[in-house]
């Protein structure tokens, strides 16, 4: 993690890179291919270069190697480099040249810290390409949108940045994370993300294929979940899927960090670690991130697992030589050729990236209302809030995130860091802040003295008998009960120090475990008690010394505070309020808290502090400008209401520049949201419920009224749609064609969006689905034709009959506008062509293939192959529907089971208006040998119907067959 950083300057050049111009390296030099390097390698050397840290083999000039350089949204962990807007921030922009952009200065930078550290890995750990299927991940920050073909092109965009220009050399090597279902955080290694046939196929699927089909993608990381009752690092998923696809089948498969051990440890799938190790490299794993830089048990496993049998050489080999075609591709074992920067040459790609950032955070940035203020003059239209005029008179900055910049635990060490008030304050002359938090000093009622400290390098003790400076702390509440306290003397953070003392020393929120956040208890009598939430332990003041220390046990351990107010946060916001111009409030999320890796978000809702402040300052002054500054969608209830509302990720070290050209009109709105803003959490589906499908999930399927739609953005124009027409032109491709006329007095960034629907489809099509957009710059009064090209294949749907990718034929409604929900326009078209075959008596029809279903469990067939259903826990039974047969089924029938259950299948065919009729029920018995023959009734004058399979009791049901042909 890195810090927040409050308002500087910009520092020094960044490090380093090959000119523009360089000469492309050789690829590999005589003697140096893969294979060759291979067949000279020992079958321990081998061996150990399956870790993720691998030794040296200096006999063959192969360096030592390490994968996994991270690289979401800049470089991270590296020291200094450039920072840019979060991914999900990025996706905001729509734009793929952009990302691509954004990728190659990545990879410059990459490449130039490699220069400086040869250990340093051109694999890069990046992007993120799991949907942003539920707001409450975590992660949300990390990934682009929750479309996954909007996903996957935006991935592809950065990917081929990272990947470079050079056609005989790989700048760096993109890795996308994580294959595959993962959108949880509780519970993530030992959860089952269960992904039905449509499901896996149309949501998941396409956003590693996009990016793949694309050929700049060299590495796939696994996810810590299991799928359908299997752990993603043994899924037989990764060599049915993944490597099928063109370019699948040389990818250097490599697992999360921790994952190997998590196979038999947390998720107990295997008996010990070399069955484990055996089975992952089996299944497709090439590279094993396991006990950090100790390669020793991974290696030990390996070499258990050869010696049982479990693996052979072959396999080992196979890996391998991805790895190794992997590292060949960098130029890695050729002559690579480095030619020194001059201090012009650095300076200018220094400011160069520097100006993208900023370019970056500017695009990123979301107009989402944008509203007059009334006003009392009789007859008087008023304008907008935004943009600001050119000079608005004082303008109040509030809110602890309008003067700080934070970064995520995946970003690198910004140069500089410009805040909101910074980037206000270079355009207008008077710009006033404050934090709206709480000063507060702490006093021990057991002692009655009050906590403080001379030096960031003591620790606190409760040692004086007044609140002086040492003894005032600024209290930030960031919701869910979670506070952190700044010393006023020496602007640091409370932290736990290593001997378990607090001491006033963090600069930042930040480490994997969080060390700077309190919880305070409130006691009936209105004291407080401090509990650090890292630690889960209590605050107690230590006899004699007054020092404050952490301990262990419930909470009568812990020391008893009075914590008295000294500066009101609310009461300094409404008076800057009142005496400003206009007001913008600045509110949002540290990305280290109440939603991160390891931790899901439990509510939509900004934390009760933060409405308070943004209620407080409107209540001062109707001129208030609502900015939110997050890693992922808030439901903002009343505060919808607010007269100009704008969001931004977390944009790096330009945030301030970025938002300041927006809210000022240097830059016009140019960000889309990339994900739905739902209004409340009841809109939601379980955040562990996967099939979106079923659940109404994402802007896809989802029937509630979102209080942003999916693409949701304002421009400071206004704008007409008309002339929408869409045309066939064949099996590859529809264009859809429409005239877009800016009715402004402004230049417009429009983005217009094409959706699709399909009531009468033969499946469950989405509500709406995203087909494509284009984005047309318009002068005021300026009217083009804007003209999108659709692949046909976009209108696929997976069909559970032809087991494929489909365009059904039928009736589509096509749908023009701004937004998911902003659609003006329309258009049918009735595409023909082959559909789905129908179900046929007689066909054997795997029992994970139905079209709906309720209370089934998605479970493996074998231990590392197939699925079947059962049915799921809390269910007394499952129901699984059939449909679309040709004829209605009679005969011989037959099922296939997991031996070692018994209970019951049932037969029902659908009756009238919406009735099922009882037809047959199968008993299975124990030691069945998991085949179980019946005869289904013959129905008089049946017709064609759907049909429904009821399971009961202890039954795996993998497959079924009805009738004769």
């Amino acid at each position: 993690m890195t810090q927040p950083v409050a308002m500087t300057t910009p520092a020094p050049e960044l490090a380093s890179t090959e000119p523009a111009g360089h000469e492309p390296a050789n690829t590999v030099q005589p003697g140096n291919s893969p294979e060759q390097l291979l067949a000279q390698l020992s079958p321990a050397e081998k061996v150990a270069m399956l870790h993720q840290h691998s030794p040296g083999v200096q006999r063959l000039g192969i360096a030592a190697y390490q994968t996994g350089t991270e690289g979401a949204h800049g470089v991270a962990w590296l020291g200094k480099a450039t920072v840019f807007p979060q991914p999900v921030g990025l996706a905001a922009t729509w734009d793929e040249d952009l990302l691509q952009r954004v990728g190659d200065a990545v990879g410059r930078e990459v490449r130039a810290k490699r220069q400086e550290n040869s250990s340093i890995s051109l694999n890069v750990w990046a992007p993120v390409v799991n949907p942003l299927r539920h707001p409450l991940w975590g992660r949300n920050e990390e990934g682009f949108s929750e479309d996954p073909v909007l996903t996957g092109q935006l991935a592809g965009a950065f990917c081929h940045g990272l990947r470079g220009n050079d056609p005989a050399r790989w700048q760096t090597v993109p890795t996308l994370k994580h294959f595959l279902g993962y959108n949880n955080e509780v519970d993530r290694n030992v959860s089952s993300s269960q992904l039905r046939a449509r499901v896996l196929h149309e949501y998941e699927l396409p956003a590693y294929s996009t990016p793949i089909a694309g050929g700049a993608v060299g590495a796939v990381m696994l996810s810590y979940n299991l799928v359908n009752g299997m752990p993603a690092h043994v899924s037989d998923l990764v060599a049915e899927h993944l490597r099928q696809w063109p370019g699948g089948a040389d990818l250097a498969i490599v697992t999360d960090a921790g994952a190997p051990t998590s196979l038999y440890k947390a998720e107990k799938y295997f008996p010990d670690a070399p069955a484990a190790y055996a089975a992952a490299l089996l299944a497709g794993v090439d590279n094993f991130t396991d006990d950090g830089d100790d390669s020793a048990p991974s290696i030990a496993h390996l070499e258990a697992a050869l010696e049982r049998g479990l693996i052979t050489m072959d396999d080992v080999d196979a890996s391998v030589l991805r790895m190794l075609r992997l590292r060949a591709a960098t130029g890695e074992f050729g002559e690579e050729i480095h030619a020194a920067q001059s201090g012009a040459d650095v300076a200018e790609q220094a400011g160069a990236h520097r100006a993208l950032a900023r370019e970056a955070a500017a695009k990123s940035v979301v107009l989402l209302a944008n509203n007059a203020i009334p006003t009392a003059a009789e007859g008087s239209t008023a304008a907008p809030l935004l943009p600001l005029p050119e000079d608005p008179g004082p303008v109040a900055v509030i809110g602890a995130l309008g003067t700080h910049v934070l970064t995520d635990w995946y970003s690198g060490t910004p140069e500089y860091a410009l805040s909101v008030a910074v980037g206000l304050g270079e355009i207008y002359p008077s710009v006033q802040t404050v934090g709206g938090h709480d000063v507060v000093a702490l006093r021990s009622i057991r002692t009655g003295r009050y906590l403080g400290t001379a030096a960031e390098n003591e620790s606190l003790a409760a040692s004086s008998a007044t609140a002086g400076a040492d003894q005032l702390f600024e209290l930030q509440d960031w919701g869910g009960g979670e506070v952190t306290l700044r010393a006023r003397g020496n602007s640091r953070l409370l932290a736990a120090g290593n001997d378990g003392y607090l001491y006033p020393s963090a600069t930042r929120v930040g480490g994997w475990i969080v060390q700077e956040t309190f919880r305070l208890h409130r006691d009936s009598d209105g004291s407080v008690r401090m509990q650090h939430v890292g630690t889960g332990k209590w605050v107690h003041i230590e006899a004699h010394t007054g020092s404050a220390l952490f301990v262990a046990g419930d909470i009568e351990v812990a020391d008893r505070f009075t914590l008295r107010i000294q500066e009101n946060g609310l009461e300094a916001v409404a008076a800057a309020a009142a005496q400003a111009s206009v007001a913008v409030v600045v509110v949002g999320n540290d990305p280290h808290l109440g939603g991160r890796e390891t931790l899901d978000r439990s509510t939509l809702e900004l934390s009760q502090r933060d409405q308070e402040m943004v209620r407080v300052a409107r209540e001062a002054n109707p001129n208030t400008v609502l900015v939110i500054v997050s890693s992922y969608p808030y439901a903002l209830g009343t505060l919808a209401d607010m007269p100009a509302i704008v969001w931004t990720s977390h944009a790096g070290q330009e945030l301030g520049h970025g938002v300041a050209d927006v809210l000022s009109g240097t830059v016009e709105p140019y960000g889309r949201l990339p994900q739905t803003w739902f209004a409340h959490d009841d809109d939601l589906p379980d955040i562990l419920d996967y099939d979106i499908i079923s659940s109404g999930g994402t802007y896809q399927y989802s029937s509630a009224e979102p209080l942003y739609p999916m693409g949701h953005g304002l421009g400071y124009s206004t704008v007409e749609y008309s002339d929408f027409l869409v045309t066939d032109h064949g099996d590859a491709w529809l264009e859809a064609s429409l005239t877009v006329r800016n009715t402004g007095d402004r230049e417009l960034a429009e983005l217009v969006q094409i959706y699709a629907a399909a009531p009468d489809h033969r499946f469950e099509f989405p509500r709406r689905l995203l087909l494509g957009h284009a984005r047309v710059m318009l002068a005021a009064g300026e009217e083009r034709v804007v003209k999108v090209a659709i692949a046909r294949e976009r209108l696929a749907t997976f069909s559970v009959t032809s087991l494929a990718m489909l365009t059904e034929p039928g009736e589509y409604i096509f749908l023009a506008g701004r937004s998911a929900q902003d659609l003006p326009l329309s258009a049918s078209l009735v595409l023909t062509g082959a559909g789905s075959c129908d179900r046929e008596p007689g066909d054997t029809i795997r029992a994970e293939h139905f079209d709906a279903a309720h209370g089934v469990e998605l479970v493996p067939e074998t231990h590392l192959a197939g699925t079947a259903i059962t049915v799921a826990s809390g269910h007394r039974s499952a129901l699984a529907y059939y449909k679309n047969w040709s004829a209605l089924p009679a005969g011989p029938g037959e099922l296939r089971v997991l031996d070692g259950g018994s209970g019951r299948v049932s037969f029902e065919r659908a009756g009238a208006a919406g009735t099922w009729l009882p037809w047959l029920t199968v008993e299975v018995p124990l030691g069945s040998g998991g085949v179980i023959n019946f005869d289904l009734p013959t129905v008089v004058n049946g017709l064609p119907a759907d049909l429904r399979v009821g399971i009961s009791g202890d039954v795996t049901l993998v497959a079924l067959r009805l009738g004769k042909h």
